[in-house]
């Protein structure tokens, strides 16, 4: 690491990869000849139509999205989709909802107040450390859609195998797994990301929909909350969030450079087992997440005791390492592997832990 910068392991916002943070601090003071910092530039103006088009269009070669889909760059993050997406696809006001973790929970809540959400399968039963079967659900015929959280950040669980959804539509939040491994896109109806966490700065999320799920009847909802009004208007109804999309747009064309989503998984598998390595053969700390469905991004750990993890925390802030605390929610540690997080630092972290253990036996 250069610049004296540290090993954040923070859940979100979270590290971003260097090469893209030295070009925007490159072009901080003049994008391009344009004399200005495109967090000064209009939207409207050509220059910054380019970066939209360009991020757009990178993101579409990353994930193979097909010209069914709309892809938009929406404010508000991934929570204001809890509540979008219930209002936009629930025609006859139901949803079936799996309920795996703390977001799709907050997820489910928020549906509600729309219409009749049901929990189809749920982890709650052993504290969402495993993703359930979904192979043979319960699903009402006039359900509107299937809801997953593919990857739950904060208790550390992710979907290796779709839910078999009988022929329902699939919506998934992938905020803390987008483009981390490769995405057949055609197998959702939506997808949608808050973008902190892989891919750039906090309050934005992007929103990838089928097009004949994208409603114009709905002239009862507040403009701002129909997908419609962000397709029609190329996600420029109001001033997006220019600086995120930007951001996003330069990591969009660095995943390219190093070879894709393939290349990326095969660095996430990598770095994911060093983790898990250490922690299945320590005798000290523990591994919260039943093996098949332990996430490459959020590694959740603890070592059984509350002051016990505290003091692990101290000690790797006290070395260099950040944002290890767990989730308030759930306590324990959790050190988050995005994407951005280089195997290093992984090894690194791992080094420490080990040194930890060796000295509190």
């Amino acid at each position: 690491m250069k610049y004296g910068r540290t090993y954040n392991f923070s859940a979100g916002p979270a590290t971003m990869p260097e090469p893209v943070l030295e070009e925007i601090r490159d072009e901080m003071m003049n994008y391009r000849g344009s004399g200005m910092c495109v967090m000064e530039m209009s939207h409207r103006s050509k220059v910054f139509q380019q970066i939209v088009d360009e991020a757009e269009q990178d993101l579409r070669d990353l994930m193979g999205i097909p010209d069914n889909y709309k892809v938009l760059f929406i404010q508000g993050g991934a929570t204001l989709q809890f509540s979008m997406i219930p209002m936009n696809l629930m025609k006859n006001g139901k949803a079936v909802y799996i309920e795996t973790g703390a977001w799709s929970k907050k997820a489910i809540a928020e549906a509600k107040k729309v219409g009749e959400v049901v929990v189809a399968a749920s982890s709650k039963d052993k504290n969402y450390t495993y993703v359930p079967d979904c192979s043979d659900l319960d699903i009402p015929e006039d359900a509107d859609y299937v809801y997953i959280c593919e990857n739950e950040t904060i208790h550390g669980v992710t979907w290796n195998k779709l839910p078999n959804t009988k022929g329902h539509v699939l919506v998934s939040d992938q905020s803390s797994m987008f483009l981390s491994r490769p995405c057949n896109v055609s197998d959702y109806g939506l997808i949608y990301a808050g973008v902190q966490k892989n891919v750039g700065p906090a309050g934005m999320v992007v929103v990838i929909i089928r097009k004949d799920l994208i409603r114009d009847d709905l002239t009862q909802l507040p403009v701002y909350l129909q997908f419609k009004t962000h397709a029609d208007a190329g996600s420029m109804y109001n001033t997006p969030n220019c600086w995120a999309i930007y951001c996003c747009g330069k990591v969009f064309k660095y995943l390219k450079s190093i070879g894709g989503l393939e290349a990326m998984d095969k660095l996430n598998q990598e770095k994911a087992k060093v983790m898990y390595d250490f922690l299945d053969g320590s005798k000290l700390f523990q591994g919260t997440v039943v093996p098949q469905d332990r996430s490459l991004m959020n590694v959740p750990f603890v070592t059984g005791d509350k002051d016990l993890d505290a003091e692990v925390v101290a000690y790797t802030k006290a070395a260099g390492f950040e944002n290890l605390k767990g989730h308030k929610s759930v306590g324990g540690l959790r050190a988050s592997i995005y994407n951005a997080m280089p195997k290093e630092g992984v090894e690194a972290l791992v080094e420490c832990l080990k040194k930890f253990e060796a000295e509190h036996k």
